[in-house]
């Protein structure tokens, strides 16, 4: 699946939707639904993002993340994050925050 998109100053955009490309997924803990996803761009505890993969396609709000067990408000870019997620995601699935 091939979505239209353009790119402002560097950051990967998706025209249909106001959305910015914040990271991908690079792990999944099934067990306890738990995503590890590394940033690209800033995301903060009420945000709402997109995952989206080639068997993947669901919107969430981020309830709370956390680094090394402990919970954060907010994480910048290059930080890697664990994320409970809403459903079953795959490595490489990409993470998009709507504006």
């Amino acid at each position: 699946m091939r979505l239209p998109h353009y790119t402002i100053i560097g950051v990967f955009c998706l025209s249909e939707e106001n959305v910015i490309e914040i990271g991908h997924i690079t792990h999944f803990f099934s067990k306890i639904n738990v995503a590890v996803l590394e940033l690209t761009a800033p995301l903060a505890v009420g945000d709402r993002i997109l995952v989206k993969g080639p068997t993947t396609d669901f919107e969430q709000t981020v309830d709370s993340m956390q680094i090394e067990h402990a919970n954060i408000p907010q994480a910048e870019a290059g930080q890697s994050i664990g994320l409970k997620m809403a459903e079953h995601v795959k490595e490489r699935d990409v993470v998009y925050k709507k504006l």
